[in-house]
C-alpha cells in the first residue's frame, strides 16, 4: 500500500486541506499520516525520513515570500539528506502556488480553485486532464473518470446563435459543466425538418433557433476546448427518429431525452394526439437502445408541475424506466426533480423520490441498469436572485440524498431570466459548494421515520395505480407498453392532472393539494383527501377492477 504524509509547513496553522487532502488518500487506497499545523523545516525532513512515504504533501497558506524561503530550505534538506527520491505535491492560496511552482520542485500545485474530481485523479495517479479522452468521451465514460463526484449538467440556450456558440465556448472554457444540454426554440424542436411550417413571429421563442445541420456543427465545435463538455439536446416535439439521427451525427448526442406521455396536444408543443406521440417516442427509446446510447425518459415531473398527485409521478417515473426497458434501452438515466410542485415540502418530497427510485431499480436486471440525475425544480424559483441562490443550494442539499450520478443545474435566475453563460458558470459553481461540504459524512435524511412512512404508502398506492392501468386491456400481452392503453388511461382520468383540464384527450377531473408538504387528490366538493382507491373508484366509465374497500369509519 502506498504511504502519504502531509502537514503545515513552518508558522502555518491552516490544515483543513490537509486533512481533506488526506481523507481523500484513504479513500483512493493511501495509508496516510498526518503531520500536523506549523512544522518547522527540520521536524517535516525528520518525518520524511521516519515514515519513508511514497507521497509528501506539504502545505503553506500566508505570504508568497515566507513560502519561498521556507520551500527552499525544505527542499535542500531533502537533497542534502538524501530523501528527493519520492514525489512532492504542494497546496497554498494562488499566490503561494505561483511561488512554489516557480522552484520547479513538486510535482503538482494545488490552489483549491480545482475542482476535488481533479485531487482524487491526482491520487489515483492519472494525468492531468488534458485532451476529450482524458474527461471522458462518452457518457458513461465520464461518470466513471469523475466517480465518486456526480457529473454536473445545465441547459443552454440563447435566442441568438451566434451568442450561444460564444456561451458554450465561454461554458467549455471556465470547466463548469461536464453535460451542455442545447435547448432549441420551439420552431426548431417542432418544425427543424418541415421549415415553411415555421412561424417567424416566434424565432428563438424558448431557445436557440437551430435552422440548419451546420448551426450544430458550430455549437458542438465551440465546446472542444476547456474541459470538453459532453453535448446533448432535447427530443423535438416531433419527427423524433430524424432529430436523434441528427444529434447523433452532428454534436455526439451523449444521451437521448424523450418524454413518454408528452410533446402532443396534451401540453400544445405538437399536433400529435397522445395515442401517437406515445407510439413515437417509444420509437426514439427503441432506436437509441439499438445503438447503447443512454435514454432518459423526461416524464415524471410534466405531471407534477402540472400539479398531479404524488402518487401519480410514482407511477409515471416508473412507467417511463419501464417502457425504456421494453424499447431495449439497456442504460437509463432516471430524472428526479425536487420541488415540484413547489408547496411540496422536504421530507415529502424525499420520500416521493425515494418511492420513485424504489420502483424503478426493481426493474434492474443484466441488460438494463438506471442512473440517477436530480435536479431542482423550475417553478419553485424566486425571481429575486440572492434568494434563489439559496434555493439552488438548499434543493441539492436534499437531492444528495438519493446519492445521484448526475446533478442536472438548473441555472437559479431562471425565475427571472434564461441563463446566459455566467449564469451557468456561478450556478454550477453554487451546486460545486454544496458537494464540498456535503457529498461525504452528512447525516442520513433518507432514514427519517415521516419519510419512510411516506414512501412505502406511495409504493403501495403506485401498484394500485398501476393494476387499474392493466386492468384496461388484461387481452393485451403487456398493457404497459401499449400506446393505445395509456392514452385511454389518461383520457379516463387513471393518469391525470388538474391543469388538463378542459383538454379534449384526457379526463381533467383531478383535482389535488398540499398537505403537510404531501400533494394528495382531494373530492371535488368536500375537497377531503382521497386514497388512491377511493380517486379510482369514482372515475366514471372505468372497468371494474379489484379495489381495496375503504376503512370502516
Amino acid at each position: 500500500m502506498p504511504k502519504v504524509v502531509a502537514g503545515s509547513l513552518g508558522n502555518c496553522v491552516h490544515v483543513a486541506g490537509v486533512v481533506s487532502f488526506l481523507a481523500i488518500a484513504e479513500q483512493v487506497g493511501y495509508e496516510t499520516e498526518f503531520l500536523g499545523a506549523a512544522v518547522p523545516v527540520a521536524d517535516f525532513v525528520e518525518a520524511i525520513r521516519e515514515h519513508n512515504p511514497d507521497l509528501v504533501g506539504v502545505s503553506f497558506r500566508l505570504t508568497p515570500e515566507v513560502a519561498e524561503r521556507l520551500l527552499t530550505d525544505l527542499k535542500q534538506r531533502v537533497e542534502d539528506a538524501g530523501l528527493a527520491d519520492r514525489r512532492f505535491v504542494f497546496a497554498g492560496t494562488p499566490p503561494v502556488c505561483a511561488a512554489a511552482e516557480n522552484l520547479g520542485w513538486f510535482e503538482r500545485c494545488f490552489t483549491g480553485l480545482e475542482p476535488p474530481e481533479e485531487t482524487w485523479a491526482y491520487l489515483r495517479g492519472e494525468p492531468v486532464a488534458k485532451e476529450p479522452e482524458d474527461f471522458g468521451a462518452s457518457q458513461l465514460a465520464r461518470l466513471d473518470k469523475k466517480k465518486p463526484y456526480p457529473l454536473l449538467r445545465h441547459h443552454f440556450g440563447l435566442p441568438s446563435l451566434e451568442e450561444t456558440i460564444a456561451g458554450v465556448r465561454k461554458i467549455a472554457e471556465a470547466r463548469a459543466v461536464d453535460v451542455v444540454s442545447i435547448g432549441p426554440d420551439q420552431n426548431a424542436q417542432e418544425s427543424f425538418f418541415r421549415p415553411e411550417e415555421m412561424d417567424p413571429a416566434l424565432e428563438g421563442a424558448g431557445g436557440v433557433p437551430i435552422r440548419t445541420r451546420e448551426d450544430l456543427i458550430r455549437i458542438y465545435e465551440a465546446s472542444r476546448c476547456g474541459n470538453y463538455p459532453l453535448l446533448r439536446i432535447y427530443s423535438g416535439t416531433r419527427d423524433l427518429i430524424k432529430w436523434a439521427e441528427l444529434a447523433t451525427e452532428t454534436i455526439h448526442n451523449a444521451w437521448g431525452a424523450i418524454p413518454l406521455c408528452w410533446y402532443n396536444a396534451l401540453d400544445g408543443r405538437s399536433k400529435r394526439t397522445p395515442e401517437e406521440s406515445i407510439a413515437e417516442n417509444q420509437e426514439a427509446m427503441r432506436w437509441y437502445g439499438e445503438r447503447d446510447i443512454p435514454v432518459e425518459v423526461n416524464e415524471a415531473h410534466h405531471w407534477s408541475m402540472r400539479e398531479s398527485h404524488d402518487t401519480l409521478a410514482v407511477v409515471m417515473a416508473y412507467l417511463a424506466a419501464y417502457n425504456a426497458r421494453a424499447m431495449g434501452v439497456k442504460h437509463y438515466i432516471a430524472q428526479y426533480m425536487f420541488n415540484s410542485p413547489p408547496t411540496t415540502y422536504g421530507n415529502m418530497d424525499l420520500a416521493k423520490m425515494l418511492a420513485k427510485r424504489e420502483m424503478i431499480e426493481r426493474l434492474h436486471n443484466d441488460n438494463f441498469v438506471s442512473m440517477r440525475q436530480v435536479r431542482a425544480g423550475l417553478l419553485h424559483f424566486s425571481p429575486d436572485m440572492e434568494s434563489a441562490k439559496g434555493q439552488l443550494a438548499a434543493s441539492t442539499v436534499l437531492a444528495l440524498g438519493l446519492r445521484p450520478h448526475i446533478i442536472h443545474v438548473v441555472g437559479f435566475c431562471e425565475g427571472d431570466h434564461a441563463a446566459t453563460a455566467p449564469d451557468v458558470i456561478e450556478s454550477c459553481e453554487i451546486v460545486r459548494g454544496v458537494l464540498r461540504n456535503c457529498l461525504f459524512g452528512m447525516p442520513d435524511m433518507t432514514a427519517d421515520p415521516a419519510v419512510e412512512k411516506r414512501k412505502e404508502q406511495l409504493v403501495a398506492e403506485a401498484q394500485l395505480l398501476i393494476e387499474a392501468l392493466r386492468a384496461l386491456a388484461p387481452e393485451e400481452d403487456d398493457p404497459l407498453i401499449s400506446p393505445k392503453v395509456l392514452a385511454e388511461g389518461i383520457r379516463l382520468g387513471i393518469l391525470d392532472a388538474p391543469h388538463l383540464k378542459g383538454n379534449p384527450y384526457a379526463a381533467g377531473l383531478l383535482e389535488t393539494r398540499a398537505v403537510n408538504g404531501a400533494i394528495h387528490p382531494v373530492h371535488p366538493e368536500t375537497k377531503q383527501v382521497l386514497t388512491e382507491a377511493d380517486r379510482l373508484r369514482a372515475l366514471p366509465g372505468l372497468p371494474p377492477i379489484a379495489l381495496p374497500e375503504p376503512p370502516a369509519s
